[in-house]
Parts: C-alpha cells; sequence; structure tokens
C-alpha cells in the first residue's frame, strides 16, 4: 500500500513539474535566446534591419524589423535542434529567417568545439556559415543527394556539419511552427511498423533482388565527374588516379532489426546478441564497403566519431561514434562477397528513428586540394524495407479541426526543461545516457592506459629509494616514462592540459558551474583529478616533470642536444631568481583577463605553445609554429626553458601546490656548504645555493635523489663509501692472518695411547 501510494504520489509529481516546464519552456528558452541577442545586431541577420521586436509569447522567437516592415524572425538554432558538437556541448547559432524560409544572416553567436578554439580560424568557420545565406531551408531539406551545399571546413568536418545541418532542420521547425506554406508535413494516411513475425534466412542474391539490402556503386570516372560539377578548380585539377571505370567504392547497407535481414546477415548467434543489447525500440544497421574509398576513414580512431557517413531520416541527421559500433569480419548470408569493411552501427534511442520509413545512407567524399585543405561531395544510398517487412494500419480521422497555424507551446521544441521534472522523468522512464557517460564508455582503453601510467608513476615516487639508487635502472625508466607522456598522452590521445582548463573551471565556478562540462574529455578530467590528488604529496612537479607532454618535449629534445655536443647556457643564480616570477606575472595577468572576458582570456592563453606543438602537430600558421620552435630551440641550450620563466600553468599549479603534506626529497646538512652538485645538475635550478630546494619550482624529476644515493657523486656517499672499503680491508687482511698454517704438535692420549695433533700455541 505504502509502496503503491509512493508512486502514485511520485507520478503525479512528475505530471504536475512536466506540466510546469511546458509553461515555462518558452520563457527559459526565451531567456536563453535574450542572452546571444544582445551579441548581434539586427543587420547581423537580415540586410537594412534596424530594429528587434518583442519576443514571441509561446516560442523562443524575435521578429525582426525594417522601419515598420516585418523582414523575418531571429532564433537561436539550439532552441529547436539538437545541436551538440565534437565537444559534446551546444554550438549556438544566431539565425535570420524570411517568412518565405530564406535565410537572411547567421552568426556563431557560442561554441566550445576544441578543434575550432585551438586551431581552425574562426574566418573559415564564420565563412561556412555566410555560405547559407540566401539559401532556402525547405529547399535544401528536400535535397536527397549533392555536393554540400556550402565549403565544408577541412579538419572541422563533423563541427561544421552539425552547424549546417541544425540550420535547416531548426529553420524548418520554425516555418512549421509559424504555420508556414509548404513547411508542415502532410498528415499520413496509413501507419507503417515492422512486422516482427517475418522471420526466415535468405541468401545474398535474394537479399540485394529484393530490397532488404541496398547498394551504391562508384566508379572513378562518377567521382571525378562530381568534383567538377563542383566548379572547384582546385579540386577538378586533382582528379582520382586510374581507370574511370575503376570501383572507388562499392557500398551496401541494411536494416538489421528486420528480423530476417538480421539473421540473414549476422547468423543466429549474433542477431541474438544485438537483439539482447539494444534497448526497446532501438535499432542497428550493417554497412559493408569494398574499393579504394573507406567509408569509415581513420578520424574515428582518433576522436570516435565516424565523420565519412551519416544516416538521414527526414530533417535528421544521425552520426555514429564508436562506442556504437561493431566491426564485423564476415556477413552471414550464403554468397556474400568478402568485404574488408563491415560494420554493425547501433541507432541512439533518443534520436527518433522510424524504422519504418525511409533513409539513406549519405556517404562524404573527400580529396586534398592543398597541403592542409579538402574538397567534399555527398552521394546517397537510400533504403526503403520491403513491404513484405512491414504492417500497414490506415489512421483513423481526426475526431476535430487542428489547431489555428499559430505558434503554439507544442510546436516547438526548446533545449529548456524544468531540471527537476527532467531528473524524475528520467529516473522513471530511463532517459538516455547522459553524453560524458557515453564519451567514457567509448574510450575505455585510453582511460585504462592513461590510469596505469599514473598508477606506475605512483609507485615510482612511493617506492623511489629503490629506484634512484641504481641510476641507469632510473635513467631508462625516465626517458621511456617521457618518451610515453610525449608520444601517447600528448600527441596521439592530445591530452595536454593548459592553463585555459584553469580559467574554464574558475569561471565555471563565477557561473554555471557544472560537472558534465568537465567529464565530456576523460583524458583531461583524469588527468586534473591527479594533479589535484598530486599536489597535496608532491606539489606541481608530479604533472611538470612527468606528465606534461610539452615539458616531456622540451626534456627529451635537452637530452639529444647534450649527446650531440651542444654548449648548455648556466644562468646565474641571482638572475634565475629575477627570471621565474615572470611566469607569475603571465598567471595572474590571464586570469585578471578572465575576469572580464574569458574569451579574451583563452586567445592570450597563445602564449602557451601547447596546441600548437602538441595537439596541432605543428600544423599551424607559420607564427605560431615559429613561436613553438623558438621556445624548443632555447631549450636546447637551457633547458626546460619555458618551464623555468614562461609556462602560465605552471605558475597556477605552484599556487595550491604550496599545500603539499609531504616533503619527499631527502638531503644532507653538507648540501650546500660546501657541496652544491645538486644545486649545479638540477635541471630548473629549483635547488638553491644553500642546498635548500624550492618546492614552487621543483619538478620531482629525481635527479637530485639520484646524486643522494650516488657513492661516486655525492661526497657524503663517497665519505661513507670509502670507510667500508677501508673497513672491508682491514677485516680482510686480519682474515687472511688468521688463515695462516701452524707447527703441529704431537700428543698422546694417556687413555687409549692414541697419537693426535694440534697447533701451536694451542
Amino acid at each position: 500500500m505504502v509502496a503503491d501510494f509512493l508512486r502514485g504520489t511520485r507520478a503525479l509529481v512528475v505530471g504536475l513539474l512536466i506540466l510546469l516546464a511546458g509553461l515555462g519552456t518558452a520563457d527559459a528558452a526565451e531567456a536563453l535566446l535574450a542572452r546571444y541577442l544582445g551579441t548581434v545586431q539586427p543587420g547581423d541577420l537580415a540586410a537594412g534591419a534596424d530594429r528587434f521586436g518583442a519576443p514571441l509569447p509561446n516560442a523562443p522567437l524575435v521578429p525582426v524589423y525594417k522601419g515598420d516592415a516585418l523582414v523575418g524572425h531571429a532564433f537561436l538554432t539550439s532552441d529547436f535542434v539538437n545541436t551538440t558538437g565534437y565537444s559534446g556541448r551546444p554550438i549556438h547559432v544566431m539565425v535570420g529567417l524570411a517568412p518565405d524560409g530564406t535565410v537572411t544572416g547567421a552568426k556563431l553567436v557560442d561554441h566550445h568545439e576544441p578543434i575550432v578554439l585551438i586551431g581552425i580560424p574562426p574566418a573559415k568557420v564564420n565563412a561556412f556559415i555566410d555560405g547559407y545565406v540566401g539559401k532556402n531551408v525547405l529547399a535544401l531539406a528536400s535535397q536527397s543527394a549533392s555536393s554540400p551545399p556550402v565549403d565544408i571546413v577541412s579538419g572541422a568536418t563533423v563541427t561544421v556539419m552539425v552547424i549546417g545541418d541544425s540550420i535547416i532542420r531548426s529553420g524548418k521547425k520554425v516555418l512549421q511552427a509559424l504555420g508556414a506554406p509548404g513547411a508542415a508535413e502532410a498528415a499520413p494516411t496509413v501507419t507503417r511498423s515492422l512486422d516482427l513475425s517475418k522471420t526466415g534466412v535468405e541468401d545474398w542474391a535474394t537479399l540485394v533482388g529484393d530490397g532488404s539490402v541496398r547498394r551504391l556503386t562508384l566508379t572513378v570516372g562518377e567521382v571525378n565527374a562530381a568534383f567538377e560539377r563542383t566548379g572547384k578548380a582546385e579540386a577538378a585539377a586533382r582528379p582520382e588516379a586510374g581507370d574511370p571505370n575503376d570501383s572507388f567504392i562499392d557500398l551496401y547497407a541494411a536494416l538489421a532489426t528486420i528480423p530476417a535481414v538480421g539473421r540473414s546477415l549476422l547468423g543466429d548467434a549474433e542477431y541474438e546478441a544485438l537483439v539482447q543489447r539494444l534497448k526497446p525500440g532501438q535499432h542497428a544497421i550493417v554497412v559493408a564497403g569494398q574499393g579504394r574509398y573507406s567509408f569509415k576513414g581513420s578520424g574515428y580512431v582518433r576522436g570516435g566519431i565516424f565523420d565519412r557517413f551519416e544516416l538521414v531520416q527526414h530533417e535528421g541527421a544521425i552520426r555514429f561514434r564508436d562506442r556504437l559500433h561493431k566491426r564485423l569480419g564476415s556477413l552471414a548470408a550464403a554468397g556474400a562477397p568478402n568485404f574488408p569493411e563491415i560494420g554493425l552501427f547501433v541507432i541512439p534511442e533518443e534520436v527518433g528513428f522510424n524504422p519504418a520509413d525511409p533513409w539513406r545512407l549519405q556517404l562524404l567524399v573527400q580529396r586534398a586540394t592543398a597541403a592542409l585543405d579538402k574538397a567534399f561531395v555527398t552521394f546517397d544510398l537510400g533504403y526503403q524495407p520491403p513491404e513484405k517487412f512491414l504492417k500497414v494500419e490506415p489512421v483513423a480521422a481526426p475526431a476535430a479541426a487542428a489547431a489555428p497555424a499559430s505558434v503554439a507551446p507544442a510546436a516547438v521544441a526548446p533545449a529548456a526543461v524544468a531540471p527537476m521534472a527532467a531528473a524524475l522523468a528520467e529516473a522513471d522512464a530511463g532517459d538516455e545516457i547522459p553524453l560524458w557517460r557515453r564519451i567514457w564508455e567509448n574510450r575505455l582503453f585510453d582511460v585504462a592506459i592513461l590510469a596505469s601510467a599514473i598508477l606506475l608513476l605512483t609507485g615510482i615516487f612511493f617506492f623511489q629509494d629503490q629506484l634512484v639508487k641504481r641510476p641507469a635502472l632510473y635513467e631508462r625508466v625516465r626517458t621511456g616514462f617521457l618518451v610515453f607522456t610525449l608520444v601517447w598522452l600528448g600527441w596521439y590521445a592530445t591530452a595536454q592540459l593548459s592553463v585555459v582548463n584553469v580559467l574554464t573551471f574558475a569561471n565555471a565556478l563565477r557561473t554555471d558551474f557544472r560537472w558534465d562540462y568537465f567529464l565530456m574529455d576523460p583524458l583531461v578530467f583524469i588527468l586534473w583529478f591527479s594533479v589535484a590528488a598530486s599536489l597535496l604529496f608532491w606539489g606541481r612537479g608530479a604533472f611538470c616533470g612527468w606528465l606534461c607532454p610539452f615539458g616531456a618535449l622540451q626534456e627529451l629534445a635537452s637530452k639529444a642536444a647534450k649527446k650531440l655536443g651542444v654548449r648548455q647556457i648556466a644562468v646565474p643564480f641571482g638572475l634565475h631568481q629575477r627570471l621565474w616570477p615572470i611566469k607569475y606575472m603571465i598567471f595572474l595577468l590571464l586570469f585578471g583577463l578572465s575576469l572580464t572576458s574569458l574569451a579574451t582570456a583563452e586567445k592570450a592563453a597563445e602564449v602557451e605553445p601547447f596546441k600548437t606543438a602538441i595537439i596541432l602537430h605543428f600544423v599551424r600558421d607559420w607564427w605560431f609554429v615559429l613561436f613553438a620552435v623558438a621556445l624548443i630551440a632555447a631549450g636546447l641550450f637551457i633547458e626546460r626553458f619555458f618551464c623555468r620563466y614562461l609556462c602560465p600553468l605552471g605558475a597556477a599549479l605552484a599556487i595550491p601546490g604550496r599545500m603539499r603534506m609531504f616533503d619527499w626529497l631527502r638531503r644532507y646538512k653538507e648540501c650546500g656548504n660546501p657541496c652544491r652538485r645538486c644545486a649545479n645538475e638540477c635541471p630548473v635550478q629549483a635547488i638553491h645555493p644553500d642546498g635548500s630546494i624550492n618546492p614552487n619550482e621543483c619538478i620531482q624529476c629525481l635527479h637530485c635523489q639520484v646524486l643522494y644515493h650516488h657513492d661516486r657523486k655525492c661526497p657524503v656517499m663517497i665519505q661513507k663509501r670509502l670507510k667500508r672499503e677501508r673497513r672491508d680491508a682491514t677485516q680482510s687482511t686480519a682474515s687472511v692472518a688468521e688463515a695462516k698454517p701452524r707447527a703441529a704438535v704431537l700428543t698422546t692420549d694417556p687413555t687409549t695411547g692414541h697419537l693426535s695433533a694440534r697447533p701451536e700455541g694451542l
């Protein structure tokens, strides 16, 4: 009884909250719209416009006027459709839309896309967005296959595709909400659904013949002709080599959740495993290809997202991440070709995919036109489930006439919802897994590697005495760890921490702090968590000395320079003391800028060469590359030059690092007086001439601890070794003397009369 009462009460609360959320949705979305509306001018969204009108009462739309004439409406794409980008956070684009569906203006007002923040010039993205101005969203939405309406930005494929799709899909939804002619979908007269009772197994020829498996075949000549039709001379000038009749790609797709199709292609065991994996209402497709062009590409290996194809149904586009993908070795259908690429892709449940409706697989073909630029064309593989697998039922006539074509809350699907209602609804209905959790699941292997490296580093610190007593082993371990940090953690996983992370975190604490923002990048989050823990034990050195990819690059370059005989510059300690505070000044300047404008602070943070040297692999504008190379070159003469004097991240970590609770670095009373060997050999001059260690500057490289135990370099250990050797020599001499033979004395046992011998003197 109590449980039933609680369930009933909970359902009532959920219902009331959802109702209140629906009533307040327009207000919340209007607040989001108003937040960004102040960043644009009316003329940015419609030529000649001079003012914005009052927001519409029930939808996040603002009229745009030229004098007294209405020239369109302004809206945020994220208020109408999902605009989640590569970063896992929404991309906000303000759009001006004329009453006939023509885009009159568009502007990117806020985003957190890493590739745009750290490498792709904003002008390229803005030029891409401007390419939609003058185009009609209804016309674009009706296109099935063609060259993309706007040139895609090479290097930011996923980001700009999300932007382009969001402009089209949100524009269509706006027109539907406004009741524009031609925008509304025709009311269906029948409903179609999968007939799950149709089972059986078919061979490959039958599956292809009846349309259960659909095919797209492209030749080299067809692809070259498509690039020529784009009018891009640089793309046409680099045709695909080979005979025009050679196969470029032979692509096949099928809906695997049609029982007969799934069993035929996957086999009984694989199909049953798929059914167990899928949630109710969720579906999956099989994609197979052969030829010189890979439909998977290699981008998903680095970023976890397939950017060469997408599934399009109605106005929605679905992209797949590696968590939703399973590689298949072969197809089970009799007579199926031996495809080199076969993938099983699960469609996210939240996208509202209808398996009975037509859909298309859109293939993006790219061609390099310069060192860093590419051109793109698209081709469509259309799919319609065969009628024999569908149930068709008539739709009952509506009981009442439709509501007038006016903007109503139900016509628009803004992003804002009441948090409590959403939370309770998620608990009851089992809503989608949060994005950050899906990202973590996608990168479990990378997470395991990084966690293992951090555990190894923790073991190195806790058992450092056993390691540093073996200088050769220590050198191999340290060099190997630095190579791992640079190559895998830096260049492969691009997990380079930055002072921008510090500024963003501080800004979030003052504004809209949410943990899920910081959980979007698992490796960076784990690194920051380990840094926070290590600050209490070892200060900033655990990160700066071992886990910073750019720091590893500097140290490895310095090791190579020393082996090549590059003469090192010894900075006088007095000068060194006056130079190292520069990095603290830089950090405080950046922090002050972030309080007024985080965007400005992020740009100023380019004083860090991390993005150029680590994340973008030196593929950037020449002045960024020159700056990074100059800092690395300085490090060839002054080891870790940037770490010593300019790194704002090191300064930011040194400040809380003073809270460390332990002092793991051992010293003798003779250190500094008279011996200064550790001070002279410290790679960052963190040891004062008096022998004390400055924890703010120490990178915990443990070199001083190697010297501490070295009985050939440390005077204290040398004295101990000499005393030990003298003691051992004395004991050895005594043992030899004691072992000399003595004269034997014969004696007679008075009882038995036997002779016996004993050494003389006993």
